[in-house]
This record gives structure tokens, sequence and C-alpha cells, in this order.
């Protein structure tokens, strides 16, 4: 076979392959300069968020470069030295030893099985977006529905102001936003009227956990310092989670157990 045959078929066979990857490789090197652009461009709250993403994933990148680097090292043991005799390959170790660094996420999944409580609800029944969302149709001729009202108990903070309506895609009405929980405490056998702080996790979707949904299985932080529970070191504990078992929607109020 002639050479430039042989070429132009190399080329067939591998070029479309060679193409994909060339352009994959300027496609991330642009990447960067495109960010750099969007950071510049950004005001305000946007750019504060934007920023704070980013300072995020640098963290997270670090990290990661630092846990791999720590893999395999090795590291000074300060244990005593042995009695009696220490084989001669061994005398210049100093009692080192190499030690595989256990990696982040395997210390995360520890500390999480640690961290679990045991719920009074540890199931939950599933809720989709069409039973937590209702399709709000806007527009001069009624036909875009981009905007969604939220049909659920819902928490927002203390200086929450609303998007203007042109930006404004989640709706949380202002009657179905609660500020205070009934949380019993399982010990004390008693109901307190307490002050919600956040929605820790709504088990449902990250969304509605966001979003400040709360639904049945619910963990919400409430603000216990009025009840003067301390701490070993004497410290007032100021807030603490609970789990709603009740379906805020239907009954018009929040109840809810302390987590102990």
């Amino acid at each position: 076979m002639p050479q430039n045959e042989h070429i132009e078929l190399h080329r067939k066979r591998y070029g479309r392959r060679l193409d994909y990857e060339e352009r994959k490789r300027k496609k991330e090197s642009r990447e960067v300069h495109k960010r750099a652009a969007k950071a510049k461009k950004l005001r305000g709250l946007k750019a504060k968020l934007y920023n704070k993403q980013r300072h995020a994933e640098k963290v997270q990148m670090k990290k990661t470069i630092k846990m791999h680097e720590e893999r395999k090292t090795k590291q000074k043991n300060d244990e005593p030295v042995p009695d009696g005799a220490v084989p001669a390959y061994l005398l210049d170790r100093e009692g080192q030893s190499r030690a595989k660094v256990l990696s982040n996420m395997i210390k995360q999944k520890r500390k999480e099985k640690a961290g679990k409580w045991d719920v009074p609800l540890p199931k939950v029944r599933a809720m989709g977006d069409s039973e937590v969302f209702r399709v709000v149709k806007t527009g001069k001729s009624r036909r875009k529905g981009w905007k969604r009202m939220v049909t659920k108990v819902t928490y927002v903070g203390e200086g929450f102001t609303r998007k203007p309506p042109k930006f404004e895609r989640f709706i949380r009405p202002m009657a179905l936003r609660f500020r205070k929980a009934h949380v019993t405490h399982p010990e004390l056998k008693a109901t307190f009227c307490l002050p919600l702080i956040g929605v820790k996790k709504n088990p449902t979707s990250p969304l509605y956990t966001s979003l400040g949904v709360i639904t049945k299985g619910t963990v919400i932080e409430v603000n216990i310092s009025e009840l003067g529970l301390v701490t070993q070191g004497g410290k007032v504990i100021w807030g603490k989670y609970a789990q709603v078992t009740n379906n805020p929607e239907n009954d018009g109020c929040i109840n809810a157990v302390l987590l102990v």
C-alpha cells in the first residue's frame, strides 16, 4: 500500500477520535478564561454567591490534593525503642512507620455514622413535585409555566426579602410561612412552643431543604435557650434538632419531637 493511502486510512480511522480529544482539551483550557470573565461581570449578591461557591470548590480541591499527597507518608513514631537486639536494616529508620492515611471520604462516612440519630420517624413517605408545587401561569397570554407555588408549610429567615415578581421562580405564600413549632421533649414529657432557626434536612429532596419546605419527617432546628438546658461546661444550649411528626399543612401547626 502506498504511503499516502496508508496515512489517509489512518486519518479516517483515528482522526475523529483525535479531533474530539483536541476539542475537549481546548474547551477545558477556555473554561478558565470564561470563569474569569464571569467573575468580572457579576455584581452584588450574585457576585458574592459565585465567589463563595468558587472558594468552596478551591478548598475542596486543595483538600483532595493534600489527601493524595499524604496517602503514603513517612511518619516518625514516638513509641519507645524496643529492648533487645534490633536488626541492622532497622537501625537507621528511627522508628518510622509508613502509614497509608485514610481518605477524607472514609473519615466523613465514619463521622456520619457516629452522628446519626435514632429519629422518631425512620421512614417517611416520598412526595413528588406535583404534590408540593403548583404551576403558576404567567405572561400576557398565560402561556409561560416556569413559576411554582409552594403548597406546603415553609420557613424563611428573619430578614428574608422576596425577589421581584419577574425573577421569582418559587413563590412561598405568607399564610404558609411558620416561625414557631410545638416541640415535645421526650425525657421531660412536656411540650414547648419554640422559635424555628432553620430547616436542617427534608428527607424527600435537597431542593425542599434549600427552600425551607417542612413536611412530615423533616428535621428542623429550634431555639431551646428558654428551656435552660446547659452543657457539662456550663454553657447554655442554644439550638437543637427536632423531627416533625405531623402534616403541618393539614393541622395548621408544626408538631415535632426533640432529638435528644
